[in-house]
């Protein structure tokens, strides 16, 4: 089936009451059939509802669909975007271990590998998505995972997907990508060599910025990379807390797996059934909005382009943008709805901000409505300037996430701003 099919009738069987919409199970726990049915449960001999913190039916529709979507073997839903990321990385590395990253990342990303992880003993290396050929000079023994992401927030780089994967691949290293911007409408990273695929769903998946979420997904070949694999010894080996499971073992996506009975089980950082239906509400219209957010992007960029007062404007889907031959190569309908652009200064990024009316000042993404950012002095404030450099984040830049409003009255209002 295609996208739009998908996104629409994947992972809803019908019960007794044939409702078109899907429940939303808002519950706990389960009853169980009896004590044998339970321990089966728990020892996984068959499948079933245990209790939300590991799963819900609800929340399991909304995780097929993203996993067809993304064509992926399997998806885990968590309680934010934030930790998706966290729980992919935690379920390669440990105290002692590496991840090499790229430097064009999210600001609260960067937060969460330089410093809380750090505080876990793992280590982050960076490199430039656009010079892949880095990643081997930083790679060792220690290293378990490749993390970047497809379309860069604020700095509207695409990454060099394909090279990025084919050089982790030689060393056996997983590959961790943020498909957020792109969104598997416009982009699946899995089909050129990811293995990890992750989304904060509280962005275009819910589309109206109703409510906070993330998922993971695992590609086919994941499991194949993980068993046998030396720097995956925990995916080989018995997990003691979860009665000896050798999770390449079972029948099941393994890195989902570990994901939901280990990291989920014990962190918690659970999806609300709730939230889970909101995005399952987004991801029927996904297709729809993301032609349309990348064709009013579009409009603006090239607006943007001709105004005498703006320096730069980061759109890859402008011909002259350093990262237009990879968005031809890997977005084939449209480069989505963030773009950013520089003006001269500090407090000249600051007086255009306050003075747009259409537009809102908020650190989101994704919205119907058109949102506006200066990264220097919200997202990526608590960056140092050679961090902020490094991000592709000058103190000038301005970053947009442009709605479904009608692009001529989106263009109005960025004019009256920046001439007043």
């Amino acid at each position: 089936m295609k996208d739009k099919t998908l996104a629409i009738h994947e992972g809803y069987v019908k019960d007794a009451q044939k409702t078109m919409a899907v429940p939303i199970y808002m519950t706990t726990a389960y009853e169980y059939e009896n004590t044998q049915h339970a321990a089966d449960l728990f020892s996984l001999k068959d499948t079933g509802n245990i209790y939300t913190r590991i799963g819900n039916p609800t929340t399991e529709v909304f995780e097929k669909r993203v996993a067809a979507l993304e064509k992926a073997a399997a998806a885990l839903a968590t309680a934010s975007g934030m930790s998706a990321i966290f729980y992919a990385v935690s379920n390669l590395a440990k105290a002692g271990d590496n991840i090499v990253a790229s430097t064009k990342l999210y600001g609260g990303t960067v937060t969460l590998l330089t410093h809380t992880l750090k505080r876990f003993g793992i280590e982050v290396r960076f490199f430039d998505p656009h010079s892949p050929s880095e990643i081997e000079k930083l790679i060792d023994k220690n290293t378990k995972a490749v993390l970047f992401e497809t379309i860069s927030n604020p700095s509207i780089d695409v990454a060099d997907i394909e090279t990025i994967c084919e050089t982790a691949n030689r060393e056996g290293i997983v590959t961790i990508a943020d498909n957020t911007v792109a969104t598997p409408v416009l982009l699946k990273p899995i089909e050129y060599g990811c293995d990890i695929v992750v989304h904060s769903a509280s962005k275009y998946m819910t589309g109206q910025g109703l409510a906070i979420g993330g998922v993971l997904a695992e590609s086919e070949k994941t499991k194949e990379k993980l068993s046998g694999n030396f720097r995956y010894p925990h995916f080989n080996e018995p997990d003691l807390s979860y009665h000896g499971l050798v999770y390449v073992d079972t029948p099941f996506p393994p890195f989902t797996l570990r994901a939901r009975l280990s990291l989920l089980r014990d962190f918690g950082a659970v999806l609300s059934p709730f939230n889970a239906w909101l995005f399952i509400q987004g991801l029927e219209t996904l297709s729809i909005r993301m032609r349309e957010h990348s064709k009013n992007a579009l409009l603006i960029a090239k607006f943007l382009k001709s105004h005498p007062k703006v320096k730069k404007v980061n759109y890859p889907c402008l011909e002259d943008d350093e990262n237009y031959k990879f968005a031809k190569k890997y977005l084939k309908e449209g480069c989505s709805g963030l773009l950013s652009f520089e003006v001269e200064s500090f407090e000249e990024a600051k007086k255009i901000v306050d003075s747009v009316e259409l537009f809102s000042l908020v650190t989101n993404i994704g919205d119907s409505k058109s949102i506006i950012t200066h990264p220097a002095s919200t997202t990526h404030q608590q960056l140092s300037k050679e961090e902020l450099k490094a991000a592709g984040v000058s103190e000038g830049l301005i970053r947009l996430s442009v709605g479904l409003e009608d692009a001529e009255d989106l263009i109005d209002d960025l004019k009256r701003a920046i001439e007043k």
